[in-house]
């Protein structure tokens, strides 16, 4: 299969959307680069648990975004990033929010330097449906205004914003892919699709969420990781913040529906009050327009959410998956 780039770094490999890019760009035939987070136990996170295919077919980098100079390192000899590095919880940010500046505007600051220094041929800022809070308008576009309504969100619209200037101050080929919901195997339980699979799983007959009554718009993670690459290969797209979603829109109360149907249970849904958003913080609707994806890339989503919840599903139930997960706890 024919690439665009030689060698690729991806940031935040270690991850659930990062490990399933590195096996993508693995099985396209990329040389890749997987930066994940420096510790002790020599985890790579997720890439621990690669496919069969991929391990052994990539090379790992241990550092932190937070630190220029490995950063620097890490992209050396690499013609493009994927940068995901990111901390994404939004409960966690309302009490951590430095957190938050340091990793994701720093962070993004490190990768772009790096690569206006080591003349990059792409930069992938990976942002996030959130920075557009809950929509004015539906589907949502990529001229919807950015609305804070989170310090997540803030310092992903201050990460998006800094990259791209370093693309109107210097040329840096930066090109910014918006995923809107994504979901599938390897997703922590701070998200709200393994919340339910996870408590349904442990045979609980009461659900314990936050507001059900806003919708999002869930993207397969295979889905996301095609829209990710299909943007790093196209010359259209640089100078471009563009989304990536499936132009399909549920509330939280059908995902659990749908759900609930798939696994065979009659559990019911219970308002848990500390899941609950401060009420200017909610976002309470998303549906992306995917013309701006479509007209660049041909990209299209493919995998339609049933089917996609009953492969997450499948993953996520698996004994030695499911003991990963402490379904009885909130998790930030």
């Amino acid at each position: 299969m024919s690439k665009k780039y030689r060698k690729v770094l991806v940031t935040g490999a270690d991850g659930f959307i990062g490990s399933h890019l590195t096996e993508a760009l693995v099985r396209r035939g990329y040389e890749v680069k997987a930066f994940v987070l420096y510790n002790s136990f020599n985890s790579w996170g997720w890439l621990d648990n690669c496919a069969d295919d991929v391990k052994g077919h990539f090379e790992v980098f241990a550092g932190d975004v937070r630190d220029p100079h490995g950063v620097q390192q890490a992209l050396h000899n690499c013609d493009a990033v994927f940068h995901l590095a990111a901390l994404i919880a939004i409960p966690y940010s309302y009490h951590s929010p430095d957190t938050y500046v340091d990793t994701n505007i720093r962070g993004t600051l490190n990768v772009v330097q790096a690569a206006r220094e080591l003349e990059l041929q792409r930069v992938v800022q990976t942002s996030t449906s959130e920075v557009y809070g809950t929509a004015v308008y539906v589907p949502i576009d990529e001229n919807h205004p950015l609305q804070p309504q989170s310090p997540y969100s803030a310092t992903k619209i201050g990460a998006d914003a800094l990259a791209m200037s370093f693309h109107n101050s210097f040329g840096t080929p930066v090109t910014i892919a918006r995923p809107f919901n994504t979901y599938g195997p390897r997703q922590s339980a701070r998200a709200v699709i393994p919340t339910i699979i996870t408590q349904i799983a442990n045979g609980m007959n009461e659900i314990m969420l936050g507001d059900t009554t806003p919708t999002r718009d869930f993207n397969y993670v295979e889905d996301t990781c095609r829209g990710l690459i299909d943007l790093a290969e196209c010359d259209a797209a640089v100078g471009e913040a563009v989304n990536i979603g499936s132009s399909t829109e549920i509330s939280i109360a059908d995902t659990f529906s749908l759900i609930a149907e798939i696994m065979g249970s009659t559990a019911t849904c219970v308002s848990d009050k500390q899941r609950i958003r401060p009420e200017n913080s909610e976002v309470f609707r998303l549906c992306c327009n995917n013309d701006r994806i479509a007209e660049l890339t041909g990209f299209k989503s493919q995998v339609e959410i049933r089917s996609g919840l009953e492969q997450t599903i499948d993953w996520i139930t698996r004994p030695e998956n499911l003991k990963r997960y402490k379904a009885e706890l909130y998790n930030v």
